[in-house]
């Protein structure tokens, strides 16, 4: 199962996956049947979350920007789950690319630095669309609110109905509710199916970790849609020559 993480510059992409990965460091028994399995990846992890730890001396900050420099392919970051109802175990992967690339891929779709974009709007089984509350609340906001806009156009188009979540970012910045209502009017009358989550690095407004497990919970149970095979026209009871097999070929 990939993830695909999409949203401006400095939305805060990065910092949803720190705050994942510390909560699952810290044990969630709220995970609905589900258990952290492992992952392949611990050293991207730590380096994703370890500016948001407390250290002797210094105070928690935020992940460093992820630069448009770094190449034209996003970071992957895995984790393993198990599923004790069906008793076996999801890999997912969860993608870390910068925002530049999403606002490239906005204005047009192929633009050569948008190819990163491109890979995971095609792969990704489940997309998050990253609406950054703080830009939408400051001096660029008719800006912010643009780009925002003109993302979630993109991303419409290419959803091919997978499930999408609208995630509010920095929750805990209030802003006005015609701009809030202008965003969330955008999405859903693009893609009706969208859900919606607000998440927060603070904690006072963090609510313990229940809204970023919430969001957790929603990934790990949802499913792109799947295709249906018809019914089998045959006449063996033999399942290895259910499929291909007409009344002339009856035995």
């Amino acid at each position: 199962m990939v993830v695909g993480i999409i949203g401006p510059e400095n939305a805060g992409k990065t910092t949803l996956l720190g705050a994942w990965y510390l909560l699952l460091g810290k044990g969630t028994p709220q995970l609905r049947d589900r258990r952290f399995a492992g992952s392949l990846s611990l050293e991207g992890w730590e380096a994703v979350a370890g500016s948001l730890r407390w250290s002797p001396g210094q105070l928690p900050g935020f992940p460093p920007h992820t630069t448009s420099r770094s190449g034209r392919a996003p970071g992957l970051l895995h984790l393993s789950f198990w599923d004790a109802a069906h008793e076996r175990s999801t890999d997912f992967l969860f993608t870390d690319a910068p925002g530049e690339w999403f606002q490239r891929w906005a204005m047009n779709r192929d633009a050569p630095e948008a190819e990163g974009a491109r890979w995971i709007a095609e792969h990704a089984d489940v997309l998050l669309l990253i609406a950054d509350r703080d830009a939408l609340a400051g001096e660029h906001r008719g800006a912010a609110r643009g780009a925002l806009q003109r993302l979630g156009r993109r991303l419409a188009a290419e959803c091919w109905e997978r499930p999408v979540a609208l995630v509010w970012t920095k929750s805990d910045v209030e802003i006005v509710p015609e701009m809030e209502n202008s965003i969330r009017r955008s999405v859903r009358d693009l893609m009706p199916h969208a859900t919606e989550f607000s998440v927060s690095v603070l904690s006072e407004v963090a609510s313990a970790g229940s809204d970023w497990i919430d969001l957790m919970n929603w990934i790990l149970t949802s499913r792109r849609p799947t295709g249906e095979l018809p019914p089998p026209a045959a006449f063996r009871d033999d399942p290895l020559f259910l499929y291909g097999v007409g009344p002339d070929e009856r035995p």
